[in-house]
C-alpha cells in the first residue's frame, strides 16, 4: 500500500528515514552518515554541504511542502482544508506584502457565511451591546461611524491551530500548516469607546460576541461560536469594531458588515458577522468556550495524553512566530548568485514586539542577525530580511527564528504538545538547491 511521506514520518519517523534513504536501522545519531547522507543527496539531486547536521526525524524541507493551491473566488494563492465550512490557508510565499492583501487573507469559518454578507445589505443591520452596562445601546453602521472615533492600523490575526499539522500524535481539526495568518489594514472604531459609551459596571469581567453566521447543519436557532475576551483585552486600544480592510468594506469571508479585531489573541476571539456583545459578570460559557475548545493543559503532557478537562486553560497570547516569504520553498539559485541570497519575511508576537531574528542555512549549527523593521504600531508584524552566503553547490534548507521583547524564543522543534494542536510556534523552515 502507498502512504505518503507525512505519514510515514508520523508514525515512525526513525523507520520512515531507514526506508526512505536506504537504511534498515537508523536511530537519531546515525542518520544522514554516510551512504544514508549519499541516499538522500540523490533523492534530491543534489549533495548536502552541511548533510552530517541534519536532524534526522525531520523530513526535508524539499519534501514538506503544501500541495499547489485550490480556486477560490476572489482569491490567490489559498490551499482548502475544508469546504464546508470553508476553510483556507495562504502559501508563505503569497504573504511577501508588508500588508497582507485581501485576496491573500486566510479564511477560517466556524459557520456558513450569512446572507447579509453575501448580498452586503446593512439597510437592517444592528449591533447589539447589553449585559453588564448601565446603558445598553443598539448601533447602525451609521452610529458606529459617526458617534465615535475612527481607527485604522495594521493589526495581526492567526488561528490558534495556526500550525497544527506538525503535531504527532495527529491533533483534530483543520490542518493548518502555516498560512492561517496576515496582517492587514483594518479600520473601524475602538470596542473600548462603544463600551464606555455603554457605561461598563464594575461587575464585568468577560466580553460574549454573536454573529450572524450559520450553522453548518443549516439549524438557524443553532449558535455556532461564541467566544469572548477578559474586560482587560476588551479595553485595549488596539481592540477593535472594524467594519473596514485594506481601504474596502470587509469581504464576505471576512465578517462584513462588522467584526472583532482582538491582535495578539487566537483569532477565534475576533468574531465576525457581528450582531450582538454581551458582557458578562462571569468567564463566558458560549460554543467553543469550554472543554477543550482554544485551550491548552495546565501544565506539559507527554504526546497522547488525555487531560481532565478541569485542567484545561483559555488561549490568551499567542506565542513569538516568524515566516520564510522569500524565495519560495524548493527554489534552485544558480551558482553564481550564491553568494548573495536574499531571504526575508515577517515576525510577529502576542506580547510585546520582536527584537531579533536569525537565520541558519547549516540545520541551526550558526545563526545570521536579520535586519529587523520595527512595527508600524503595536501589533502589527515585522518585517525582516538576511543576506546568506551560501558555500557552495548542493541542498540547503533556510531556517528562521524569532525573539521577543519578553526573551522568548522560537523553538526548533514541535513545542508542547497539546490534544487540539494549537500554538505551534516552531521555525520555519524552507528547501533550496544551489545548481
Amino acid at each position: 500500500m502507498e502512504r505518503g511521506i507525512h505519514e510515514l514520518y508520523a508514525d515512525d519517523p526513525e523507520r520512515a528515514a531507514g526506508l526512505l534513504w536506504g537504511q534498515r536501522s537508523v536511530s537519531r545519531r546515525q542518520f544522514l552518515r554516510q551512504n544514508a547522507v549519499r541516499s538522500l543527496a540523490f533523492a534530491l539531486g543534489a549533495s548536502i554541504p552541511f548533510g552530517h547536521q541534519f536532524p534526522g526525524t525531520l523530513i526535508p524541507a524539499a519534501f514538506a511542502q503544501s500541495d499547489k493551491p485550490f480556486e477560490i473566488e476572489g482569491k490567490e494563492g489559498l490551499r482548502v482544508l475544508n469546504d464546508r465550512p470553508l476553510n483556507a490557508e495562504t502559501l508563505p510565499h503569497f504573504l511577501d506584502d508588508e500588508v497582507t492583501p485581501t485576496n491573500r487573507l486566510f479564511i477560517r469559518n466556524n459557520g456558513l457565511i450569512p446572507e447579509i454578507a453575501k448580498k452586503q445589505d446593512i439597510s437592517n443591520w444592528q449591533l447589539q451591546i447589553d449585559g453588564e452596562v448601565e446603558k445598553p445601546l443598539t448601533l447602525s453602521m451609521q452610529d458606529l461611524k459617526t458617534k465615535f472615533p475612527q481607527v485604522t492600523a495594521q493589526l495581526i490575526l492567526e488561528c490558534a491551530g495556526n500550525g497544527r499539522a506538525a503535531y504527532y500524535p495527529k491533533a483534530s481539526g483543520n490542518q493548518w500548516t502555516y498560512g492561517a495568518i496576515g496582517c492587514p489594514v483594518w479600520t473601524g472604531v475602538r470596542l473600548k469607546d462603544v463600551l464606555e459609551a455603554a457605561g461598563v459596571r464594575r461587575s464585568a469581567v468577560y466580553t460574549a460576541y454573536y454573529g450572524l453566521d450559520i450553522h453548518p447543519s443549516g439549524d438557524l436557532q443553532k449558535t455556532v461560536i461564541s467566544r469572548g475576551t477578559p474586560m482587560a483585552k476588551a479595553l485595549e486600544e488596539t481592540t477593535l469594531l472594524a467594519y473596514a480592510m485594506n481601504g474596502e468594506p470587509l469581504s464576505p469571508y471576512h465578517g462584513f458588515p462588522v467584526r472583532l479585531v482582538c491582535p495578539g489573541y487566537p483569532g477565534s476571539a475576533s468574531g465576525k458577522w457581528l450582531k450582538r456583545i454581551w458582557i458578562r459578570d462571569q468567564v463566558h460559557d458560549g460554543p467553543k468556550m469550554t472543554g477543550s475548545s482554544y485551550r491548552t493543559p495546565q501544565y506539559p503532557v507527554a504526546p497522547g495524553t488525555k487531560v481532565p478537562k478541569g485542567d484545561m486553560k483559555i488561549i490568551e497570547q499567542m506565542p513569538v512566530k516568524s515566516l520564510i516569504t522569500f524565495p519560495e520553498s524548493g527554489i534552485e539559485i544558480a551558482a553564481a548568485q550564491r553568494q548573495s541570497v536574499t531571504c526575508r519575511g515577517s515576525a510577529w508576537t502576542g506580547s510585546g514586539n520582536i527584537t531579533a531574528v536569525h537565520v541558519s542555512y547549516d540545520f541551526g549549527q550558526t545563526w545570521v542577525a536579520a535586519k529587523l523593521s520595527p512595527p508600524r504600531n503595536t501589533y502589527a508584524w515585522q518585517r525582516w530580511e538576511a543576506k546568506l552566503a551560501l558555500p557552495s553547490k548542493g541542498y540547503y534548507e533556510i531556517w528562521a527564528r524569532a525573539t521577543d521583547s519578553t526573551g522568548k524564543m522560537q523553538p526548533m522543534v514541535v513545542p508542547g504538545w497539546n490534544p487540539k494542536g494549537y500554538l505551534n510556534n516552531a521555525a520555519h523552515r524552507i528547501a533550496v538547491s544551489v545548481v
